[in-house]
């Protein structure tokens, strides 16, 4: 059986905390930030957890599970 690869895409948008959680960027961050408030920006910065619903499947697509 040929090795599995890994998604490329999923690899840049996602990293693995150290309990094997996901992590990734939120998204409303690039452009018309004049419209957002000072907090929403703030509160955008933080990183993101996924919920663990759809953590398996993206696990798998970066070769990890």
């Amino acid at each position: 059986m040929p090795k599995a690869k890994t998604n490329k895409s999923v690899k840049k948008r996602f990293r693995v905390t150290g309990t094997g959680k996901l992590k990734r960027n939120q998204a409303n961050k690039r452009h018309l930030l004049a419209g957002r408030t000072s907090k929403r920006k703030r509160q955008l910065r933080r990183p993101e957890i996924l919920p663990n619903s759809i953590t398996k499947k993206y696990l798998r697509s970066l070769g990890e599970a």
